[in-house]
């Protein structure tokens, strides 16, 4: 998992630097404007009820397409990156995400407002989102925790610059100006793409006798959506208690100012709230992905994204007894450190689970199964205030469903995944873990002695051993791929 994987190549090794900060800086403007700008756009729902004479709830549809797209989208753009590469997937979807608020701002009907906002914008979206975390995988490998920290921190940093520019949009040019502004940021997106450049495997000089026996291999055909994934127990694991954290983690910052507004407080008091979840927020991620890199922690993240779920949930089912303003500002403090730890270290146990070269289609497939869970959850937690009229036990469910995530994640693991390490496959990758490391350093050995050493003998020795011990790492491979095909 220490390699990065070309669009179109053989594996090359993560540079962990250099252009991988551009990457980085691209993948924090992306990550800000897929999850941010669901929520700026709820600034103008106001304006849109007033315009087109329709309800609350009909707006809502607009968020909630918007974030279908996003997540259900997901194997479409595993597809796409497989077949086309990162690059030309993103600077498409950003003009696709662009294009979509632009149109939006020629609407005559909320119908319109959805296929363009909703499905067009949502698709650039997703088309942006997913390639960016491919290539921050391909470029980062011992620094990856602290880049994934750093890239999901884009998110609350976002929301507090989209949120009020959409209210002073609003204010000076209306909803259709603001639209069609929002639609030339948005392009923004593309020039993120243009960030994502391939990784070259470096060129080495090749006998003519090595160059024809490259050329008579067969090369492998690249599985467009590899759904070899579901055969990992650890993939399974994470997936189905990712699944279950989505119906309730996002719960609480959607009710939570209309909490505090069923309390008595005024509304700016009130929208102050998520000021405050968000700065946390923005702080916590880059501090998670920090420890999340430490030698004697990364080998245990699961169980750390598991503290962090127990974490979230706990904080939930407390917040849920919250009778006051100071009880609520507690809350979203304690909220936003243990909602930014879940952001940012979700993605980075993914890779760590999968590897780097099924990663595109395994997030995919995560966030298709997310979908699922995002349309469902908040509409849920509606129902049951509407049935209840009070917050406290849609706080209440939300916590379980987290908590209860968090002990299908841990004993999953736990239990699974440590016997796991005891048969003969797992002996197998550690010991092509091994040679493959051996390997490396016989060959480090073989250009020192070619360098300076006179004896020709010590330099032919190392190459030997160097494609001695090559050729039992591609014999374990092969050991490897047919046994997980049986």
């Amino acid at each position: 998992m220490g390699g990065a994987v070309v669009d179109y190549g053989p594996t090359v090794k993560a540079p962990d630097g250099g252009w991988g900060w551009a990457v980085l800086a691209g993948c924090f403007v992306i990550t800000g404007f897929s999850y941010a700008f669901p929520k700026a756009v709820s600034v103008f729902f106001k304006e849109l009820i007033r315009e087109f004479d329709v309800g609350y709830s009909d707006t809502a549809w607009i968020s909630s397409i918007l974030l279908a797209m996003l997540y259900g989208t997901g194997p479409l753009c595993s597809v796409l990156v497989n077949r086309f590469g990162c690059r030309p997937v993103m600077m498409v979807g950003g003009l696709f995400a662009s294009l979509g608020m632009i149109l939006a701002s020629f609407a005559s009907s909320i119908m319109h407002i959805y296929l363009c906002i909703g499905v067009i914008t949502g698709l650039g979206l997703a088309l942006n989102f997913q390639p960016s975390l491919i290539m921050l995988n391909r470029y980062f490998s011992e620094k990856r925790p602290l880049a994934n920290g750093l890239a999901a921190a884009g998110s609350p940093v976002a929301l507090c610059c989209l949120s009020p520019l959409g209210q002073i949009l609003q204010y000076q040019y209306g909803w259709r100006g603001g639209f069609l502004i929002l639609g030339g940021m948005l392009l923004n997106c593309c020039a993120c793409g243009a960030l994502m450049r391939p990784l070259l495997v470096p060129k080495k000089p090749e006998e003519p006798e090595e160059i024809a026996l490259t050329q008579e291999e067969p090369q492998p055909k690249r599985k467009l959506l590899d759904f070899s994934v579901f055969k990992d127990r650890g993939f399974v694991i994470y997936t189905t208690a990712a699944s279950i954290m989505v119906l309730g983690l996002f719960v609480p910052p959607v009710f939570v100012v209309s909490y505090a507004k069923a309390l008595g407080y005024e509304d700016t008091n009130s929208a102050l709230l998520l000021t405050i979840l968000g700065f946390v927020d923005m702080f916590a991620r880059p501090a998670s992905g920090l420890i999340a890199g430490m030698k004697c922690v990364r080998p245990k993240s699961v169980y750390l994204l598991s503290f962090a779920m127990i974490f979230n949930g706990c904080t939930d089912l407390i917040g849920s007894q919250a009778n006051s303003y100071a009880g609520l500002v507690v809350f979203c403090i304690f909220f936003g450190m243990s909602y930014g730890m879940v952001g940012a270290l979700q993605f980075e146990v993914l890779m760590a689970i999968v590897g780097t070269e099924k990663f595109s289609s395994a997030i995919g497939l995560v966030l298709l199964m997310e979908a699922i869970a995002v349309l469902v959850g908040p509409p849920g937690a509606g129902r049951l205030l509407d049935a209840t009229h009070q917050y406290m036990y849609v706080f209440l469910l939300a916590g379980c469903e987290v908590t209860l995530s968090a002990f299908v994640m841990a004993l999953g693991n736990f239990f699974c995944i440590r016997k796991k390490q005891g048969d003969p496959e797992a002996k197998m990758e550690m010991a092509v873990t091994a040679a493959e490391k051996e390997g490396l350093n016989c060959r480090v050995e073989g250009e020192e002695v070619d360098e300076g050493e006179e004896e020709p003998k010590g330099k032919e020795n190392g190459k030997a051993s160097a494609l001695k011990t090559g050729q039992e790492i591609m014999v374990g491979e092969e050991g490897g791929e047919e046994n997980t095909e049986t």
